[in-house]
């Protein structure tokens, strides 16, 4: 006789082994959530959930009521793989037992479809992954447009936050960065404890180059989160970067060590320090913490290449050339297979910075650039543009950067919104300069450069990121024939030995 088994309308012969399969997957889900333990299964076994503060909830609906941030669904399942989805988010990890954060998504709309939040936190996340354009992809479109359309019929039902989130994340789409922050840092003003709110905008922020922004947005909130509210660990981490971008390095240290104090997975928090580190110079600490720390902040996949590109470039500081490649095809190489944008940029950063510092990569622009073209004219961010610029300029491939030259020109004069604005201010000259040195005009390179140190800014990214730019004028500077060009590099050259070595740059 067989074994049936029951499960809503779902029938299954628990006689096929595929079924007994299916069933045991799907229990050990419903299992996770409504016990509500969540942890990350590693190949070397079980370790801690990088969850911040002490409670382990996964949040059911009334939960999520009871913390004053009410979900317009009727399901508690949704509303936990909501509460599983953010906190793979913020703590920047898959999580293998729900499939990771994609797998949580899908699951969570499949069983309420008109879950507008849900929605919303599924276009929030590829908005803040930048690797989708809204113009380009199709499928994205129907998704913005999906949501849109829900949420005008469930006017009447759901909160002004909710709603505030859909036109906050709209206006992200149609281009308008700014007036998105503006409307998530109104949300976290009557609820300051809304996640969600304060890493969309602290997102943002950072994609703008808005540093005091970024720390300020977690500065206000700070002191109405406690210990007990799901994820409060994490937030030092956030503050601590905001802190590291305003050069505030001594309050951004005891931020992160906080963090980490809290949850030593905490990879944001291990980040933060990380830009401590490169930012004053303290490579030989940074190289001991990230080694000994490892086994932590790896198992945070979404994060863990970036913190690699750290690693390896303390090595770049510290002259070890080997050791820098050594990572990056032992690490980055295999992490940007992903196809995540930030582990794009990251590879293609590394490369650059050591080809700046003399040092010959081989061939290993070739899988990076196979990588990079297919994100050519996606012209979401003028800094992913220029890092995905590097990939053409890398790999001797003339053609390829004259077509993403040629495509960014058509961007500004067709293109509106934010990046618009800033492709045209700063991004495409920063463009320029990099073709300028690559084709041995080490004059106009320089001539670009300096004038716009003070506005690279813009282009977004953290002060360890565009520090590329001060290495190519160097570069630049060294090579150049001209007086003035060599005052400036005497100039620079002193502004960073205040602080840095410059072992990145060749004699």
């Amino acid at each position: 006789m067989s074994q049936i088994s029951r499960r809503g309308n779902d029938v299954m012969n628990m006689n096929s082994k595929e079924s007994q399969r299916r069933w045991w997957a799907e229990a050990s889900i419903i299992y996770m959530l409504e016990t509500r333990v969540f942890y990350i299964i590693t190949r070397s076994g079980v370790i801690d959930r990088p969850r911040g503060g002490t409670s382990t909830t996964c949040f059911t609906r009334g939960e999520w009521q009871k913390e004053g941030l009410h979900l317009s669904s009727a399901s508690d399942q949704a509303c936990k793989l909501y509460d599983a989805a953010i906190s793979q988010y913020i703590g920047w990890y898959e999580e293998p037992s729900l499939g990771g954060i994609s797998k949580t998504v899908q699951e969570m709309i499949s069983i309420d479809p008109n879950f507008v939040m849900g929605r919303a936190l599924s276009v929030g996340l590829d908005l803040m992954g930048t690797g989708r354009s809204v113009l380009l992809d199709d499928d994205f479109q129907k998704d913005i447009k999906n949501l849109e359309a829900m949420t005008e019929n469930q006017v009447n039902l759901l909160t002004p936050r909710e709603k505030d989130h859909v036109k906050a994340l709209l206006t992200w789409a149609s281009g308008n960065w700014v007036e998105a922050t503006n409307i998530w840092e109104d949300i976290l003003q009557s609820h300051p404890t809304d996640i969600l709110a304060l890493k969309l905008a602290h997102d943002t922020f950072f994609y703008l180059g808005y540093q005091k922004e970024m720390k300020d947005s977690v500065e206000k909130v700070l002191p109405h989160w406690s210990p007990d509210i799901p994820l409060y660990g994490h937030l030092f981490g956030m503050y601590a970067f905001g802190l590291v971008e305003i050069e505030s390095y001594k309050k951004a240290e005891n931020n992160a060590k906080k963090g980490l104090e809290i949850n030593a997975k905490d990879a944001w928090s291990t980040h933060a320090l990380a830009h401590v580190f490169e930012m004053e110079g303290r490579v030989d600490e940074g190289v001991t913490f990230l080694r000994n720390t490892a086994e932590d902040w790896k198992v945070c996949g979404l994060l863990a290449c970036h913190n690699f590109w750290h690693w390896a470039l303390y090595h770049i500081e510290k002259g070890e050339s080997e050791a820098a490649l050594d990572i990056f095809d032992s690490q980055v190489s295999e992490r940007m297979k992903s196809g995540a944008m930030l582990d794009i940029v990251d590879s293609t950063s590394l490369l650059y910075r050591l080809e700046l510092a003399g040092v010959n990569v081989g061939d290993r622009w070739k899988d990076v650039f196979d990588l990079c073209r297919p994100h050519f004219d996606d012209h979401i961010l003028a800094f992913n543009d220029i890092h995905l610029l590097l990939s053409s300029v890398g790999s001797k491939n003339k053609d390829a950067t004259n077509y993403l030259m040629s495509s960014l020109q058509e961007f500004m004069r067709t293109g509106s919104g934010t990046n618009h604005t800033i492709t045209k201010d700063v991004g495409y000259s920063l463009c320029e300069a990099i073709v300028a040195y690559d084709e041995g005009r080490v004059e106009d390179c320089c001539d670009i450069l300096y004038p716009l140190r003070y506005n690279i800014v813009q282009i977004g990214g953290s002060n360890a990121q565009r520090d590329m730019f001060n290495l190519l004028l160097i570069a630049a500077a060294m090579k150049s024939t001209c007086k003035h060009h060599q005052s400036v590099l005497r100039q620079l050259l002193s502004e960073r030995t205040r602080f840095k070595s410059i072992s990145q740059v060749p004699d």
